[in-house]
């Protein structure tokens, strides 16, 4: 007697995430960009609003940003930085909780929501690099390569710049390397800016500018914490040092505070450690599945904009989607704007900015690409998604 056929049993197909699950930032009320439009408005500039609800105005105001001092990291290194510890309850005006830094995660993208006031769909710097639609060639938006004119690319007026015309006094302190920059031009100009090498300098000259004016907005800048989180990763002794450095910092810039004043502390992103084996770091160039039908390769390692060659933009978002897609977040380009990654509305000059497939990382995994981007895909401390070590940054604060 023939037995009947039994059916095939298949495994389960793998299930993308769902793109709903996101933790979008907070663009509006809680994100990088609303925080200075909050402190001018509270100075009286014209045009701007309070964003921030939890935040009081203050006559005298300074940013200090750390570059890559994300909230989880504070909260997990009390011994190293016991000064910052000691802050945690008063960040967001003194609600305990943490800012959103805007999607990707990553300094170009996040000092410009800073410094415009405006999310990344709007002042269009969506990521460490994106094409440019006019040329059809990726764009280093931090290094500013290939030369791009800098009003075209980002063509609205910085908070700092409307502050200046309004009578408030305006200055920014950090390295000289920075003055003449294009990111600096379309991002934090306005006022005046002081050059000085040393961290120490840099807040005795913060202190003293944030005096000089009875109104006054000032900006200060530290890299090192997030440069040492990248070449040797936010595990290392190297980083601690320089976290302990930091700390310290900021203690001296909050002693030195004149009457009227408010200190808050914040960074443009937070940092994870990601592990050198073949799971956690995905190689683009050595995958031909994720290189068919793709032209060009933008972001970064957990932040990816995919620009599809003509014609095969259905079919990348389905196959990146399939591959990576109980890993990453991935979306198609209008997928991704619907959902408010770059805010609640994106220009018609930045949209083209925007890959046909955005991928934003869920799991401790990073797309490298070790032919063309070899120094990038040689870091320990990565960033850019949405997850909460890399999007959550703090805003301490101090008062005189």
């Amino acid at each position: 007697m023939v037995q009947p056929a039994q059916s095939a049993v298949w495994p389960d197909e793998p299930t993308p995430l769902a793109l709903d699950t996101a933790p979008v930032p907070e663009y509006g009320t809680g994100s990088l960009a609303d925080l200075l439009p909050t402190l001018a408005a509270g100075l009286g500039v014209p045009g701007l609003m309070r964003r921030i609800p939890e935040l009081t105005p203050a006559d005298r105001n300074c940013v200090f940003l750390i570059d890559g001092l994300g909230w989880e990291q504070i909260k997990a290194h009390p011994d190293e930085a016991p000064y910052l510890t000691s802050l945690l309850g008063t960040s967001r005006g003194g609600t305990g909780r943490p800012l959103t830094a805007g999607f990707p995660a990553t300094t170009a993208t996040s000092l410009a929501s800073v410094g415009t006031g405006l999310p990344p769909g709007v002042h269009g710097l969506p990521g460490y690099t994106a094409r440019n639609p006019e040329t059809g060639e990726l764009m280093n938006q931090l290094r500013w390569k290939p030369w791009t004119p800098p009003r075209v690319w980002q063509p609205y007026p910085t908070v700092f710049q409307l502050a200046d015309e309004a009578g408030v006094h305006t200055a920014q302190v950090s390295s000289p390397t920075f003055e003449q920059t294009p990111l600096t031009k379309i991002a934090l100009s306005g006022g005046t800016f002081h050059g000085r090498l040393s961290g120490e300098e840099r807040m005795d000259l913060a202190a003293e500018q944030l005096a000089a004016g009875d109104r006054s907005l000032v900006y200060t800048y530290y890299s090192d914490v997030d440069g040492k989180g990248h070449r040797f990763g936010v595990d290392s002794d190297a980083w601690r040092g320089q976290l302990m450095y930091v700390d310290r910092l900021v203690q001296r810039l909050a002693e030195q505070l004149p009457p009227r004043a408010a200190l808050y502390v914040t960074a443009d992103h937070g940092m994870i450690d990601i592990p050198f084996d073949e799971q956690s770091r995905i190689d683009f160039d050595e995958d031909w599945e994720l290189r068919a039908g793709v032209a060009l390769l933008g972001g970064e390692g957990r932040a990816r904009h995919v620009y599809a060659v003509p014609g095969a933009q259905s079919d990348v978002l389905a196959v990146w989607r399939e591959v990576l897609g109980e890993q990453f977040w991935v979306a198609g380009r209008d997928e991704a704007i619907a959902a408010g990654w770059f805010g609640d509305r994106v220009d018609e000059r930045v949209y083209g900015r925007i890959g046909d497939v955005v991928a934003a990382a869920h799991d401790d995994v990073v797309i490298i690409a070790s032919v063309n981007e070899p120094h990038e895909s040689a870091m320990v401390g990565m960033h850019g998604s949405m997850t909460p070590v890399e999007q959550l940054v703090p805003l301490l604060e101090l008062r005189s």
